[in-house]
C-alpha cells in the first residue's frame, strides 16, 4: 500500500521507522522534518552554542540514523532512542574536547562579563547568566535541563535518555533549580515575568 506524504505525517515514530526499515525514503524525511529543529537547539545548547558544530552533529546523527536502521528496537519509544544517540554523541565530543586541551596544554580562560544588578535586567543579561551557570555544571546537569526545560520532556523519557532511575533525575532537577534559584537571585524580576 503506498502512503502519500500527509499519510504518514499521521503514523506514529514508531510506524515510520517500521516504513524507513522497509526503505521508505519518505518516512525518514517525516522523523527528519519532525526532529531536526528540536535537534538542532539541544547540539546547539549542549555544544557550546557553536552554530556550525551543532549542524554537524544534527547532520551526522540522520547518517547513523539511515545506517542503522535496523538497531533501532520498536518496543521502546523512538525519541527516547534517538536522545539516546544524541547524548552520547554529546559526551564522546567532551571527551574529545578535554583530551585535546590536555594534548595542547591550553589553559581555557571563560570570559564571562559580569551584568550589573540594577532593577531592570533585560532577557539577555539573563539569558548569558543563565548560561554561564549551566556552563559550570557537569554535562549530565547541562543535558537534563536541555532535555527537561528547553525541549520539555518529561523525566520518564529524560531517565530512559541518561540510563539512570527517575529519582536520580527528579533529585537533579530539584536541586538544579535551587542552585539556579540562589545564582540567579538577582534576576528575580526577569524570571517572574
Amino acid at each position: 500500500m503506498l502512503f502519500f506524504n500527509h499519510d504518514l505525517k499521521k503514523l506514529s515514530d514508531e510506524a515510520l521507522m517500521e516504513k524507513a526499515s522497509q526503505g521508505s525514503e519518505r518516512a525518514l524525511e517525516v522523523i527528519y522534518h519532525r526532529y531536526s529543529q528540536p535537534l538542532l537547539r539541544y547540539f546547539y545548547r549542549m555544544l557550546w552554542k557553536d552554530k556550525p558544530k551543532a549542524e554537524d552533529f544534527l547532520h551526522d546523527l540522520f547518517i547513523r540514523l539511515l545506517d542503522n536502521q535496523s538497531a533501532f528496537d520498536s518496543s521502546r519509544k523512538f525519541s527516547t532512542w534517538l536522545y539516546s544517540i544524541a547524548h552520547n554523541m554529546c559526551k564522546n565530543e567532551y571527551r574529545k574536547q578535554v583530551f585535546r586541551k590536555q594534548a595542547n596544554s591550553l589553559m581555557v580562560i571563560s570570559d564571562h562579563t559580569t551584568e550589573s544588578a540594577g532593577n531592570q535586567m533585560d532577557q539577555l543579561a539573563f539569558q548569558q547568566k543563565l548560561d554561564q551557570v549551566l556552563s559550570e555544571e557537569d554535562e549530565d546537569v547541562r543535558t537534563m535541563f536541555a532535555l527537561r526545560f528547553e525541549l520539555e520532556m518529561e523525566v520518564t523519557e529524560i531517565a530512559h535518555i541518561l540510563q539512570c532511575p527517575e529519582g536520580t533525575v527528579k533529585s537533579r532537577l530539584f536541586y538544579l533549580k535551587k542552585r539556579l534559584a540562589n545564582r540567579l537571585q538577582q534576576y528575580k524580576l526577569v524570571l517572574e515575568k
